[in-house]
């Protein structure tokens, strides 16, 4: 299968033939790549991150990418298991130049991905990863006699929780007083370490922890869907939990689950935080053209402007920085909280839910009572190749009376609902959400 290729990461089956899967000698290709591209646009010394979360092709492929970088002359921070926000975070903080982290996100553990980001934390651009493609060709190394030096950076996971919690924002104080109980699935990734600790610092009472062991070896798929949380919604239900939670394996998109063990609602993380964050600072909001019309409510609740983008979190962020947003992110549970980063955040979207729960009275029935229901269906088929360039136009005019938009793939509105359908950045998938 050949390597899916964007924004969201150099993605593929970790097994089978060079150039068709994320192989050794793949791992070795891109990263070598980018490590020119790197060349080509900073001068002087070159200091990047390096990061993995717990697939056991990671423990393989790191070594993999720090020693090609070294073999480039860069000085190498290695954080070793970690989180995609916790990456993003720490590469300014150590002033590098940018950073990689092995991660497929919700991918089966069979797979892995390459992320590269920018010495600001965030996502290259589409332009610079056809770039670094193209650089392929031209891997060429200078004398390996004096190769880049490696740090073990073990503060990583204090910084991050440390910057969150201390926001005045985050209610520890209240979170402390409405003594929660807690269930969470950390799907044998970096949620087992990260997520506890911050649980902790947020002063929850009592933390139950599912699938903590961070071996990689996923319990379950890792997309943080109902369908995949069954264990989840009934230790809830059963130890009398006040909220479930539920991380994918980089801890980039968290769900939440309701006492009787029913989903508090994927599309709905968005939903209660950006109501959070609103009744502390007015200004737009932001989220992709696939997300739940429930934010869209919320911003017009608050007299604010609501603005959509392409599906991804690199185009959420250009859009959020475009229109000065004080919230934003995606209908799959990513939340982008610019006060902290520019990036998809499960712990902030964890911290802030809290936050607002706990204010609300601590009851998350209640809470999500105050949001309408909408009813949302996703469906996805197999995709062997990308539709034909006019496939969506086409596909449009069969909905003339629907307002359109061919900015990703085709979304077709009309007053009280609407149709999302657009080939996947991440699996060989079309996607189609309606609501």
């Amino acid at each position: 299968m050949p390597l899916i290729v964007s924004s969201s990461g150099i993605r593929g089956t970790v097994e089978g033939r060079a150039g068709e899967n994320l192989t050794p000698l793949d791992v070795v290709s891109w990263v070598g790549a980018w490590g020119i591209w790197i060349r080509r646009h900073h001068r002087g010394s070159v200091s990047l991150v390096v990061g993995q979360d717990a697939r056991p092709s990671g423990a393989l492929f790191r070594p993999l990418a720090i020693h090609t970088l070294r073999a480039l002359g860069y000085e190498i921070h290695d954080i070793g298991l970690t989180t995609t926000p916790t990456l993003a975070m720490v590469i300014p903080h150590l002033a590098a130049q940018g950073g990689l982290i092995l991660t497929a996100s919700h991918n089966p553990s069979g797979w892995n991905a390459l992320k590269f980001l920018d010495a600001a934390g965030e996502f290259l651009p589409p332009t610079a990863i056809e770039e670094i493609d193209a650089l392929r060709k031209e891997l060429e190394f200078s004398s390996t006699d004096h190769p880049g030096s490696v740090h073990l950076y073990e503060g990583a996971l204090t910084y991050h929780l440390s910057t969150l919690v201390s926001h005045p924002w985050v209610c520890t104080h209240r979170i402390r007083q409405a003594q929660l109980r807690i269930v969470v699935d950390t799907i044998n990734s970096s949620g087992g370490v990260f997520v506890p600790a911050l649980l902790e610092s947020l002063g929850v009472s009592e933390i139950r922890v599912l699938n903590g062991e961070p071996n990689g070896r996923f319990a379950h798929p890792p997309e943080p869907l109902p369908e995949n949380l069954q264990d989840l919604a009934r230790e809830v239900q059963a130890s009398r939990a006040h909220v479930g939670i539920a991380v994918d394996p980089d801890v980039d998109r968290v769900a939440f689950y309701l006492p009787d063990g029913s989903p508090f609602g994927e599309e709905y993380t968005l939903v209660a935080v950006t109501d959070y964050i609103l009744s502390h600072e007015k200004g737009p909001v932001v989220a992709n053209q696939s997300t739940t019309a429930a934010v869209a409510w919320i911003a017009n609740r608050y007299g604010v402007p609501f603005y959509e983008s392409r599906v991804g979190e690199y185009y959420v962020v250009q859009k959020m920085k475009a229109v000065g947003a004080v919230i934003g992110g995606e209908g799959n549970g990513g939340i982008i909280w610019p006060r902290l980063h520019y990036g998809r955040d499960a712990l902030v979207g964890i911290a802030l839910f809290l936050s607002h729960l706990a204010e609300a009275g601590g009851d998350p029935v209640a809470l999500r009572a105050r949001y309408p229901r909408y009813v949302l269906l996703k469906a996805k088929m197999s995709l062997s190749s990308p539709p034909p360039s006019d496939f969506w136009r086409r596909l449009a005019d069969v909905a003339a009376d629907a307002e359109i938009s061919l900015e990703d793939g085709l979304k077709l509105r009309w007053a009280e609902k609407w149709i999302h359908l657009r080939a996947s950045a991440t699996e060989p998938l079309l996607r189609l959400i309606a609501e």
